[in-house]
């Protein structure tokens, strides 16, 4: 699990804060320190004026007065405690001290600077150890009640301040950020506009800019380099689109200029096929073939400018089309190409009806239908279903055959399963995209699912 932010606003926001966290964070240390020291001082220079006359007394008996209220006194010999006290309101108290804290008042160096000690049965001391006349050893201490309950009233202060300080940075530096990086935010919204443009075919006009483009910041640099992207993405589409429309062109041209001679072609060979003149058994054959190949280049011809019309944008018939007489006509079309197939129609009793081209749509059945004859083998399943959806009329052509193999774009043009089939036996390979062209143009879609085992064709054509 990543618990780092993701979003660029988002670390900018904890970097942050973590920062002044830091920062706080040393801050507290460093006014603790100093304030340790500062309240030590005066306790210190209390115990240097001492010179461990109250552990002296503690020998003799004599009276605490004079000693201020918490105060610790005690003498050692050879390394043990022999007397203790400490100063309470009243008179002296003897406090019980543990093994452990014998050791600890032993191991203080006589004469040396104080130091802070906790005894287990009292609160923290500083405490400071001085040599007797006798060659005992004067211990006196004052407690550290008040320093430890300032100190902890100081920190419980900076932590209200710093917890404080960081929600209110925390909640300016997220307006200050999101100011910030309004730049960036316009960058993306041109961005996302930029990818909802149909970028795929057509006239592209890509007007949307990024508005700022000051070079002396960072996405100023950024909004212009990405809108001079955008200009010559621009100029790319464009020219893609007038190259589009020179092949467009050149191709309707070129197909309906080759419909006249193709139709003379095919007439004088038939007319010489049934002349009763005598030829030639290869004269014949040769005939038969320019007959057969000219035939050919005609629905070659014909589908080209059909696709060429489509792309061009030209409108189709619009009239009420019963989708279930095409879907029985087509469906016995191939029934009589295709005997070695078994045919199945599953139709509503009533018939579905669309608006459309009845020519072009009984084609889009007719080509998935031949499409499904010539890629299976004798013996496949190949299922015509119409169904009346809430929104939308249904079409799909099943087969139990080997399925599509992967990676071919069967919607492309000149696209074909078996490259190595020959262009007499198979299509030209514009049967799909003319079936996705007619569909289109009637603001339909048609996808298909393939595997081992079977294929699936859906139309979905407005209802």
């Amino acid at each position: 699990m990543n618990l780092l932010p993701r979003t660029l606003r988002a670390r900018l926001i904890a970097g942050l804060l973590v920062l002044l966290a830091l920062s706080c964070a040393a801050v507290g240390v460093a006014t603790s320190v100093a304030m340790e020291r500062f309240l030590l001082g005066p306790i210190d220079q209390q115990l240097a004026a001492d010179h461990g006359r109250f552990a002296a007394s503690l020998e003799h008996g004599e009276d605490t007065r004079g000693q201020a209220r918490g105060t610790f006194g005690a003498r050692l010999v050879d390394g043990h405690v022999t007397h203790a006290a400490v100063v309470s309101e009243r008179d002296g108290s003897h406090p019980t001290l543990s093994s452990d804290d014998d050791k600890t008042l032993a191991a203080l160096p006589v004469g040396g600077p104080p130091q802070t000690v906790d005894l287990s049965t009292l609160d923290d001391y500083r405490l400071v150890a001085t040599a007797g006349r006798d060659g005992d050893v004067m211990i006196s201490g004052l407690s550290l009640h008040g320093v430890e309950e300032t100190m902890h009233r100081m920190q419980l202060f900076e932590l209200a301040m710093f917890a404080v300080a960081l929600a209110v940075a925390g909640v300016a530096g997220a307006l200050w950020v999101r100011l910030a990086l309004r730049p960036l935010q316009r960058i993306a919204a041109t961005a996302r506009k930029v990818t909802e443009l149909p970028l795929a075919s057509g006239e592209v006009s890509l007007a949307e800019r990024v508005p700022d483009t000051d070079p002396r910041t960072e996405t100023g640099q950024v909004g212009a380099a990405f809108n001079r992207m955008l200009g010559h993405v621009e100029s790319a589409l464009g020219r893609r689109h007038a190259v589009e429309q020179r092949l467009r062109a050149f191709a309707a041209d070129a197909s309906h200029e080759l419909r006249t001679p193709l139709a003379a072609i095919r007439g004088h060979a038939e007319l010489a096929l049934r002349g009763d003149e005598p030829m030639a058994d290869g004269v014949r054959h040769a005939l038969g073939r320019i007959d057969a190949e000219s035939a050919r280049m005609s629905e070659l011809v014909d589908e080209l400018l059909l696709l060429a019309r489509l792309d061009a944008g030209r409108p189709l018939a619009r009239e009420e089309v019963d989708l279930s007489r095409l879907a029985i006509e087509a469906t016995g079309d191939a029934r009589a190409a295709g005997p070695g197939h078994r045919w199945q129609l599953e139709l509503p009793e009533d018939p579905v009806t669309v608006t459309g081209d009845p020519l072009r749509l009984h084609q889009v059945i007719a080509n998935l239908l031949s499409n499904a004859r010539i890629h299976t083998p004798d013996g496949t399943m190949v299922v015509v279903a119409v169904r009346r959806l809430p929104t939308a009329v249904e079409i799909t052509v099943q087969d139990d055959g080997p399925g599509i193999p992967p990676g071919l774009e069967i919607f492309e043009r000149f696209s074909r399963a078996d490259q190595g089939r020959s262009r007499a036996t198979g299509g030209a390979g514009l049967g799909l995209a003319i079936v996705q062209a007619v569909v289109a143009a009637h603001d339909g879609s048609v996808d298909v699912r393939s595997g081992p085992g079977g294929t699936e064709f859906r139309l979905l054509l407005p209802a």
